[in-house]
């Protein structure tokens, strides 16, 4: 009798930890390691485990910069203006110092270059004041902005400023915003959306290699685009990733932004989002739209794990890219 109870008793230790192993490789930010290079030049090795935020999600570990230096960057987006001042150091590690999204300034508002150098001015001012030298001070056009006619005259008026104008493409777009969002440890397993207001980018690691691929934005009616074909596009662009990297997707931008809203008040660096037919968009067509393009991801891959990313943002994964 006493041998059964002990033959039992390993059976479920030995059960209990084929079940941690299995929830190890499902949840990989339960048990992240890292490591670090010390001051003599040699490497260190640490392990840290995270603990849970909400509704058993674990906590998204990244890496903190360390003498880091502070950089700025204008985005010229589909909708308006944004601002991101970040800390980043030599290893490509970030932290948010401030963020402003521009609403205020939107491109109807502009008449002339001096219009658009008053608005501009004042973002590059607060951005001074956090700590960002001149030369660290960038400006992108995304590109949604560059389907805009005004985006032109936005961006001669930047040039007269006497700042270099990035314009960028939507593959640039879903590589760089990779690179802000997705943590490290969770390249392997994982994959990035930004559901833009002109597109939708979808981007993963393919070995060391970057892959991203466009659909449909948030505003697509705007371009005589059903609901059904954006859904459906979308779901083609999904199908493209392969199913070991939709573990975990990390998603930004507009829509997402509110959907977040919902859940939490973004004390927290990410969010886990819910299924899609767990938010309303009332008479917002955008975000009704943008809802859309979310169920089709989710449609695909409903087993995964939807995690906003309130501080990212693709031209985050700009600054990354620069020497």
């Amino acid at each position: 009798m006493k041998q059964k109870i002990i033959s039992i008793g390993i059976i479920a230790v030995l059960l209990g930890l084929g079940g941690y192993k299995y929830y190890d490789y499902k949840h990989p930010s339960a048990t992240v390691t890292t490591t670090t290079q010390t001051s003599s030049g040699t490497t260190e090795t640490k392990s840290s485990e995270a603990t849970t935020t909400r509704t058993n999600n674990e906590q998204i570990v990244v890496d903190r910069p360390i003498n880091g230096t502070i950089k700025g960057v204008v985005e010229v987006g589909a909708s308006g203006f944004n601002s991101f001042v970040v800390n980043i150091d030599k290893e490509k590690n970030w932290e948010l110092v401030t963020k402003e999204f521009g609403e205020s300034l939107a491109y109807e508002g502009f008449a002339s270059t001096d219009d658009v150098k008053k608005g501009l001015k004042s973002y590059l001012a607060k951005m001074f004041e956090k700590g960002v030298a001149g030369r660290n001070a960038h400006f992108v056009i995304s590109s949604g902005a560059l389907k805009n006619p005004k985006t032109e005259l936005i961006a001669k008026a930047i040039e007269q400023m006497g700042y270099v104008v990035n314009r960028v493409s939507a593959e640039q777009e879903g590589k760089f915003a990779l690179k802000a969002l997705l943590p490290k440890a969770y390249r392997g397993n994982s994959f990035v959306v930004d559901i833009g207001s002109g597109n939708t980018k979808v981007s993963y690691y393919d070995g060391l290699a970057v892959k991203s691929i466009e659909g449909p934005g948030a505003k697509y009616y705007q371009n005589s685009i059903t609901d059904i074909d954006a859904y459906n596009q979308i779901k083609t662009v999904i199908a493209k990733v392969p199913t070991a990297l939709r573990v975990n997707f990390f998603i930004i931008a507009g829509v997402p932004f509110k959907m977040a809203k919902e859940s939490t008040s973004g004390e927290e660096r990410f969010t886990y989002l819910e299924a899609p037919d767990d938010y309303s968009a009332g008479d917002d067509v955008k975000m009704k739209s943008g809802i859309n393009i979310y169920k089709a991801i989710y449609d695909v891959s409903s087993d995964t794990k939807y995690i906003f990313d309130w501080d990212a943002n693709f031209t985050i994964g700009f600054l990354l890219n620069l020497n």
